[in-house]
Parts: structure tokens; C-alpha cells; sequence
């Protein structure tokens, strides 16, 4: 399957598109800047979307993406506003693109979180690696707490990814399951399947209502993140209604058509395919 073979495949699944939870839309010199980074990581790590904005949205929309998120996480303290002022007026242009912003331990937060929530934010985007921060950081309790009430789905990347980010003391399923304790109502999506902790996250969704998965870049031959968690599959069946799509584009090393081939070849039939690419994202995000 490729990229243009994606809307065949769909209709004969009998699905209107894709819901892609895991879509970055970074500032154009912060992407540039992310590109970079991968372009220094050895193995080499090819870039398949290396296009201007407008561009990939054009791409996505032509690959039956109908509804994604624009994801964008900071790194340090003092950048908040104008992400999220980047990736909200993002959403206001372009209907396809789920309102998203993020949040960041900093004075503040509550202010910024409550911003974007009556702007019409209806996802966050946290990585806690890339942050470099503790998920239960006392600045965050009121972004938390906001966040917990209005049901905010929060595209979490809590999985420690070996490519000399550092900063794995804040990853792992340890950390979210203080967060859990603390904030049960929290409703979250947890990138890539929590790799390379799948199996621990894979448990947590298992042992929590509140938790999601999202595919993005799993299950693709070759996979840049690991061997694909094969003996996970059964269980994924079961957890069909909080298994949502992820593409993690556009800094992707394949195809978007790698992963969804990829979930068809797990072999859980047509419906859980429906609910993962189309029905799941539909209810996370209220479209």
C-alpha cells in the first residue's frame, strides 16, 4: 500500500477517513530545527514529509486523513503562548486540524491552560522527555485539574526513546501511574503504545478507564522503534475501544501507508480497523 492508495482502501473498509491523534505542526524554524536533530541520529533516520506547511496539510487531506491534531510541546520555559497560539490558529484555518495546544511547568500554567480550553482547545500535547520534566511537577496541579474536568484528551509521550534525548528519569509507566493516583479523571493517550514499555502500558490502559493507546509507528516493517510487540496483539484486540491512530507525521521514516497496512496485517478484522482509524477518534476528540 502507498500514501495514494489509502482512500480505495478506506471506502472498501466502509469508513469516511482517518483520525489521525498523533499529527505534529510546529513553527516553521522549531520544525526546521526538529528536522535537524533527526538528520544527525545514527542509524540515519530518512524524513518522508520535508515539505512546507501547506504542503502537508495538502498531503494529508490527500491520504484520507480527514480530522487530525496539530502537536507541539515545549522544551523549555517562556514558549507556551506562541505555540499554542501557533497550532489554535492553526485549527481556526483550517477545519481538518483538531484545536490543540500544550502545557509546560512554568508560573503561569493555570492561566495559559484555562486560555486555551475557552478558545476551544480540545487536545494537549505533553512529552515528558523532550520536556524534561516530572508529569506530577506541583506547577502543573491546576493545568491538570482543568484538564481532568473538561475531559481533555492529552496526547501523552511518556515512553523512554534511546536517541540520546536523555532525560529518562521522567519516562516510564512509574511516573503516569502517579499522575493517575493523583488525577484519575484524566482522560490519556499514551504515544506509540508507550514504547518501549508497551507491555506495561498496554496494562495500565487495561487497569484504568481513563488511558488510551495510540498506534503511531508500531507496527511497520521496517520499524525504527523496536521490534513490533507481536505478543500484545490479542490484548490490543480486547482494548478495541481505546486504541486510536497515530501517524506521528511528519517526521516518519515511511509512508503514512506503512502504518495503517501495518494494523490491517494484525489480523483483528474489519471492526476493530473502523473503530481504530475512524470511530475511536471520532468520541476521543467529540467530532
Amino acid at each position: 500500500m502507498t500514501d495514494d492508495d489509502i482512500p480505495d482502501f478506506l471506502a472498501a473498509l466502509g469508513v469516511p477517513g482517518i483520525v489521525d491523534a498523533h499529527v505534529h505542526f510546529l513553527p516553521d524554524r522549531l520544525q526546521d530545527a526538529v528536522w535537524r536533530w533527526f538528520d544527525r541520529l545514527t542509524p540515519a533516520w530518512p524524513v518522508t514529509y520535508r515539505t512546507t506547511a501547506a504542503e502537508r496539510l495538502a498531503t494529508l487531506h490527500a491520504a484520507g486523513i480527514r480530522h487530525h491534531t496539530a502537536l507541539a510541546y515545549a522544551h523549555q520555559a517562556g514558549m507556551l503562548q506562541f505555540l499554542n497560539d501557533h497550532t489554535l490558529g492553526l485549527a481556526a484555518g483550517v477545519p481538518a486540524v483538531i484545536p490543540t495546544f500544550t502545557i509546560y511547568p512554568e508560573p503561569g500554567i493555570a492561566a495559559e491552560t484555562a486560555r486555551c480550553l475557552a478558545a476551544g482547545g480540545r487536545c494537549v500535547k505533553v512529552h515528558l522527555q523532550v520536556g524534561g520534566y516530572d508529569a506530577v511537577d506541583p506547577l502543573l496541579d491546576e493545568a491538570w485539574e482543568q484538564l481532568a474536568a473538561a475531559g481533555t484528551p492529552i496526547i501523552m509521550h511518556a515512553g523512554a526513546v534511546s536517541d540520546g534525548s536523555g532525560n529518562e528519569e521522567y519516562c516510564g509507566p512509574a511516573p503516569v501511574r502517579r499522575l493517575l493516583a493523583r488525577f484519575p479523571r484524566l482522560r490519556l493517550v499514551i504515544a506509540h503504545l508507550g514504547t518501549p514499555d508497551e507491555d506495561a502500558f498496554v496494562q495500565l490502559a487495561e487497569d484504568h478507564p481513563g488511558v488510551w493507546l495510540d498506534t503511531a509507528m508500531v507496527f511497520t516493517e521496517p520499524s525504527y522503534l523496536g521490534p513490533a510487540p507481536m505478543h500484545l496483539v490479542g490484548r490490543l484486540g480486547r482494548l478495541r475501544d481505546r486504541v486510536v491512530f497515530g501517524s506521528d507525521f511528519p517526521t516518519i521514516p515511511h509512508q503514512i501507508a506503512a502504518q495503517v497496512s501495518g494494523l490491517a496485517a494484525l489480523g483483528l478484522g474489519d471492526d476493530w480497523l473502523r473503530a481504530v482509524l475512524w470511530d475511536n477518534g471520532v468520541r476521543l476528540f467529540g467530532l
